[in-house]
């Protein structure tokens, strides 16, 4: 930690405490990434050529259509008369396989680079990491009309270098919520963070429907990309690494964030990662295994829902975006909303960590399982089942609150090490998602196929319940204490930081 610099007051004034300037900002930061992620599932919808695909469909002896009487075959909410039009038919004729691949490569490259720069956010900065993270999205977003536009393949370097720079966001600001956020906040300030995944998913999903109609695909990509812009300059000005460093804070909220987590003196070295003690953590499995699980369904809301509306309940491209984005709105609210309950009820001692985390962990899983069920079987029901899916989305917000943020409770010195290596594990549903609806789906686009989806996620929510609420735990673990400290099983869930940090050498 470097040397103390003088504290100025927040740029808002008491309104805004610094720690909650750098929430804010964080979230906007998050919201960019996911927007930059996402932009490309609706943006895909009018890129393609459907007339195209589907004649070579039919003309093909492997397309197996399903002609079977017994699956039920959506007309368009309206009638036949609101099919969507060939207006909406793109320049690429890509089939169902190669779109899936167009869509997880992103995650190619989320793979590799997260456990690399949660080392240098740990060791060096988090705040440059974040930076680094929007500003190569912000970079191949601008691009990606050029590159898709002379081969396919410009388009995967494109998403494959968005997904090197998205795998830093969240273990950069894991370790800038660990130097930040009070143990009384850290919840509510984890919340704010993390829902921007959410509100950038909405923006960009609606967003990218309304430019798409009105300028053209390529469009979606240069007006995202250049409003991004504005975000990076007020990040390098107005946020550091943490309070010890930062101008534009109060000395009363700057002592009241050091001495809550410990970080009043400065540390030489950053503690080295105890991999052997990590991996055989039961708590740290119970979260890889639960962030795996989740991510899945996570997936295929966020990826695959606009093709299931398009292609099934035959919404067209403009209604798509408008319903695809509507339940991100709530979500925010929502998970906002539960954040501050369950640290109300922890800092009365109402409930343990354990208990909020197990609860919001619960409620990502239940619900939205019970929803993609009610969904295997409402059938054409249009706007019944945009009611449920949007149910099932705002009930996904409570991650944020549970599992999500569960690093920073066992091992605060480790906390961007351990997302990474989580989330490292819970990409490769990013990859598989859209590889697998595009196998289930291929010349079989009926609520059938889409049966057998939904299927194999209630599974796997059932077992992220199963594992995370059995083998789950807000307690700080043993093993994040490092130096000449001995190593003792914690018993409060609410100790500071300063009881935990490693010795000055």
């Amino acid at each position: 930690m470097s040397e103390e610099v003088p504290a100025k007051g927040s740029i808002l004034g008491k309104l805004v405490p610094a720690r909650y300037v750098l929430a804010i900002l964080g979230s906007i930061g998050m919201a960019i990434v996911y927007g930059l992620k996402v932009n490309l599932s609706v943006a895909m919808v009018a890129m393609v050529n459907h007339t195209a695909i589907h004649q070579k469909q039919e003309g093909s002896t492997h397309a197996n259509i399903t002609t079977d009487s017994t699956i039920e075959v959506c007309l368009p909410p309206g009638g036949v008369s609101n099919q969507t039009a060939k207006v909406e038919d793109g320049p690429f004729s890509w089939s169902e396989p190669l779109q899936g691949t167009l869509l997880s490569c992103y995650f190619w490259g989320y793979l590799v680079s997260q456990i690399p720069l949660a080392h240098v956010a740990e060791n060096f900065s988090a705040k440059w990491v974040m930076l680094f993270s929007v500003a190569i999205n912000v970079l191949c977003t601008l691009l990606t009309p050029v590159f898709t536009t002379a081969h396919y393949g410009g388009l995967i370097v494109m998403r494959v270098l968005e997904g090197v720079g998205g795998g830093a966001s969240f273990p950069a600001m894991h370790v800038m919520i660990a130097s930040w956020a009070p143990p009384s906040e850290r919840m509510v300030m984890s919340t704010i963070i993390y829902v921007g995944t959410s509100a950038g998913t909405a923006l960009s999903i609606l967003m990218s429907g309304m430019l798409s109609a009105a300028w053209g695909w390529e469009s979606i990509f240069y007006v995202m990309g250049v409003l991004s812009c504005i975000w990076m300059a007020l990040w390098i000005l107005l946020i550091q690494d943490n309070p010890n460093k930062q101008r534009f804070i109060s000395a009363e909220e700057r002592h009241m964030i050091t001495s809550s987590l410990g970080t009043e003196t400065k540390v030489e070295h950053h503690p080295k990662v105890p991999w052997g003690k990590v991996f055989k953590s039961v708590p740290f499995w119970a979260i890889l295994i639960a962030h795996t699980c989740n991510n899945f369904g996570w997936y295929m809301f966020l990826i695959e829902i606009p093709f299931y509306m398009k292609q099934v309940l035959k919404f067209n491209v403009a209604s798509n975006a408008a319903l695809s984005a509507l339940p991100y709105f709530p979500m925010i609210i929502f998970s906002i909303f539960l954040g501050k309950i369950l640290d109300t009820l922890q800092s009365k001692g109402k409930i343990s960590t354990t208990v909020a985390r197990k609860t919001a962990t619960s409620i990502c899983t239940v619900i939205p399982g019970i929803c993609l069920l009610v969904l295997c079987f409402i059938g054409c029901r249009h706007y019944e089942a945009v009611t449920v899916m949007s149910v099932g989305i705002v009930a996904m917000g409570a991650m944020f609150s549970g599992f999500l943020s569960n690093h920073i409770d066992i091992a605060p010195n480790f906390a961007g090490t351990l997302v990474a290596l989580t989330n490292t594990a819970a990409t490769l549903p990013g990859i598989i998602v859209p590889l697998f609806v595009g196998f289930v789906t291929h010349g079989n686009q009926n609520i059938g196929a889409w049966r057998i989806i939904f299927g194999v996620t209630i599974a796997l929510f059932t077992l992220e319940f199963l594992v995370f609420v059995i083998f789950g735990s807000g307690a700080e673990q043993s093993w994040n204490r490092s130096g000449a400290q001995k190593e003792v099983e914690v018993k409060d869930e609410k100790t500071p930081l300063k009881d935990t940090a490693p010795s000055k050498a």
